[in-house]
Order: C-alpha cells, then structure tokens, then sequence
C-alpha cells in the first residue's frame, strides 16, 4: 500500500510540472441542476504566497446524502476532506496526510459549474488569505 502511495505522489508531483494557464471555466450551474460531481479532476491553484500549484482531487461518494470524500494529490502533499453539496457550493474542511509532526488543516468552498469543473478558494488554518483553485474534470 505504501508503495501506491509513492507512485500516486510522484504522479502529482509530475503533474503539477505541467502547470500552465488555466482554462476558462464554464457558467456556474443552477442551484438545483448541478452536474454529478463524483469523479477525477486536475487542480491549477495558486496558494496564498502567489506560487502555483498542480495536481489531482478525487470526490467520492460520503456516507450521509449530499456528502463527498475528497483526497488531493497536490505538489506538497496529500490531503484529504469531507464535504457537503448545498445547491451549487461545496464546503468542505480537509487536513494534510503526513507521517511527520507538520499537520496541515484548513476550510473551502467550491462552486460547481454547469460542465462540472469546481473553483473557489481553500484555506489553511492560522494563514489569514486562502489560496484559489480551478477544478477541472478528467476524461474518462
């Protein structure tokens, strides 16, 4: 299991290489007609210091109605979260997965747009400005 782990991480890492301009994001979705989110996606963000950053989210299906798991392999990192779809916002809190004393955690919302793609902005806790991220599905 530890050795998917490392495969995983260092397919986000190569990932967030390719970082560019995002692309344009579609109209946001009508609150009550929003596209199944369920799904892999790749990540362009900037944190709050200005520096780019790329990778993946995967959302899962969560245990209540409207709750979704969310993991992120971002440069930096692996994180995951727990999130509720209200209309077309998804908020959500997440923390760092880390074997080292360094916990990360923070908050975000989501808007969801009428082809799928999620951006918004997430937070790290004690860091006063959040970061922005663009979300974007992958082809299956």
């Amino acid at each position: 299991m530890k050795r998917i782990s490392i495969i995983i991480l260092l397919l986000a890492i190569s990932l967030s290489a390719c970082r560019g301009k995002p692309a344009p994001l579609s109209a946001d979705a009508p609150v009550d007609n929003v596209p199944n989110i369920i799904g892999n996606y790749a990540v362009n963000a900037v944190d709050p210091t200005g520096e780019q950053y790329g990778g993946s989210l995967f959302i899962t299906a969560g245990e209540k109605p409207n709750e979704y798991k969310l993991q992120w392999l971002v440069s930096g990192g692996i994180h995951e979260g727990t999130g509720i779809l209200e209309g077309n916002q998804l908020t959500f809190t997440w923390k760092s997965l880390s074997e080292t004393d360094q916990q990360v955690s923070g908050a975000g919302v989501y808007t969801v747009t009428i082809n799928g793609e999620l951006y918004g902005t997430r937070s790290i806790d004690g860091v006063e400005k959040p970061g922005t991220e663009s979300i974007y599905p992958n082809p299956n």
